[in-house]
């Protein structure tokens, strides 16, 4: 009867660990299948069949370390094929998952197995002492308590281990809100090492929680009882350590992402504040220049009034000093946007200092009087595309100094959207980034990674556009697409 209990309740946990399975791989990937609920049934049958296949293949043979390596290897090896054949992609974060479920699986089993085992004995003592002292007259009730005590506390022990997982495994998918998030080596290595800690910890457990000696087994926390308690809270503080490593994790990327905010925002105070200079330096000018223009017509007069050649010659050459001034405090583009026009002369000074040669136009962008989006923010998404664009052409002449470099920009208008078109030469290699579907940087400091392009996007998506990236042969094309309406209006519906 016992066996017929404990391999009944064993198969009900087995059954609501394949359905914990899903619901953790499904929450991080895709399925294969057509239907979330068909893919995950598929998944949990396919699971269970593996587990009693395991069972089959290396029964439980404690203090048999070949055995426990084995039966480690067969579930994760169950693990990682059940994630590839019913979801899509194989992702670093799914070695994370398939380490992760198996590490809850075995923590929560040996944690309750010894807490809860030891009281099914402690029951066991006590209504032996108390058919001793007579509480207990009838060896029927006697056998009754003792069947009661024992399928007790076998429920007791698979409800709580069904429960511990389904708590941890719920605390890992809240807490790793990044599910998009495309982890690198170095996280992922941060991520495994609890998870990796608690499989061989099992592991250990296994192999050495029964001794025989004088061909008698004995369970180590029998010989050591202090043990009772420092196993389980040993293991529970394993299996803390995996939720508390996600938990920190998300706060690292929620940090780092804050932290990129923060440079991008203190980038555009950096370019408005230049953008003022330049105003002002024009601005500057033209005040000294109206200053100076009774004594500027003065001398003109003067020169003028003189009939010889040297007098030509000098006014001449004044002249043409006086043409040179102003065209230093003229804008060297005219798009019809005043922001964009001081924009893209203030890129244009500081790409020529950076790359010798860079040829930039801009003829083809050109803006209506009637603008429905912001000077600002178009200044956000030329900015940050001028930046990386220059920065390519840094790259590209650094590695061939004979290299053609050149930025053109172009804007067009179908319908209500306006689109804009920034083209620029490179060196042809585009790293796949951090940040999901952008390129990786080449600027030495990686906190930057990809940060200009998803300002870019986030910019666009505030009007309702997109944005669009692509290499065709050695020049990056990038593309944006904005609804060209104030952005209170786009809000509003």
């Amino acid at each position: 009867m016992y066996k017929a209990v404990n391999l009944f309740f064993a198969g009900m946990l087995l059954v609501f660990q394949g359905y914990c399975l899903q619901y953790f791989y499904g929450s991080f990937l895709e399925g294969r299948l057509p239907g979330k609920w068909k893919n995950g049934f598929a998944a949990a049958a396919f699971y269970i069949v593996g587990r009693l296949l395991v069972i089959w293949l290396a029964p439980s043979e404690t203090g048999d370390y070949r055995a426990a390596v084995g039966k480690l290897m067969l579930s994760l090896g169950i693990l990682s094929v059940l994630a590839l054949c019913f979801y899509k992609g194989f992702h670093l974060i799914t070695i994370f998952l398939v380490a992760a479920f198996q590490a809850v699986a075995d923590l929560s089993r040996y944690a309750v197995a010894i807490l809860l085992g030891e009281l099914g004995e402690m029951l066991l003592d006590l209504w032996n002492r108390w058919m001793e002292n007579g509480f207990i007259t009838s060896e029927k009730v006697f056998g009754l308590a003792v069947k009661g005590g024992v399928l007790g506390t076998q429920c007791l022990q698979y409800l709580a281990i069904a429960l511990l997982l389904y708590w941890s495994l719920r605390r890992l998918v809240g807490g790793f809100q990044e599910k998009g998030y495309a982890i690198h080596r170095t996280e992922l290595l941060f991520l495994l090492t609890p998870a990796a800690v608690g499989l061989l910890l099992c592991m250990l457990l296994r192999i050495i929680m029964i001794t025989v000696e004088d061909s008698i087994p004995e369970l180590l926390y029998d010989r050591y009882p202090v043990l009772i308690l420092l196993l389980p809270a040993i293991l529970l503080l394993a299996l803390l350590s995996i939720l508390c490593g996600v938990k920190l994790f998300q706060d690292m990327i929620c940090r780092n992402r804050e932290k990129s905010e923060r440079i991008v925002l203190e980038k555009q105070i950096g370019s408005l504040q230049e953008h003022i200079e330049e105003m002002e330096r024009v601005y500057a000018g033209i005040r000294s220049m109206k200053h100076d223009m009774g004594n500027t017509l003065s001398v003109i007069g003067r020169l003028s009034a003189g009939t010889g050649t040297e007098e030509r010659e000098e006014l001449q050459a004044y002249l043409s000093e006086f043409q040179r001034t102003f065209e230093t405090l003229e804008l060297r583009f005219r798009t019809g946007n005043t922001v964009v026009d001081t924009l893209l002369t203030m890129k244009y000074h500081e790409a020529v200092r950076g790359v010798p040669g860079l040829k930039m136009d801009a003829d083809r962008l050109l803006f209506p009087q009637e603008q429905g989006v912001r000077s600002y923010d178009i200044g956000v998404i030329l900015g940050n595309a001028l930046d990386n664009a220059i920065e390519a052409c840094k790259r590209l002449k650094a590695k061939e100094p004979e290299a053609d470099t050149f930025i053109r920009l172009c804007s067009l208008q179908k319908g209500n959207f306006l689109i804009l078109k920034v083209e620029n030469s490179f060196d042809g290699h585009l790293a796949e980034g951090r940040i999901k579907d952008l390129p990786a940087t080449g600027k030495p400091d990686k906190r930057l990674h990809g940060i200009g392009l998803a300002n870019i996007r986030s910019t666009a998506e505030k009007y309702q556009g997109t944005m669009d990236f692509k290499a065709e042969g050695r020049v990056f094309i990038l593309s944006v697409m904005l609804k060209n309406e104030r952005k209170e209006a786009t809000e509003r519906r």
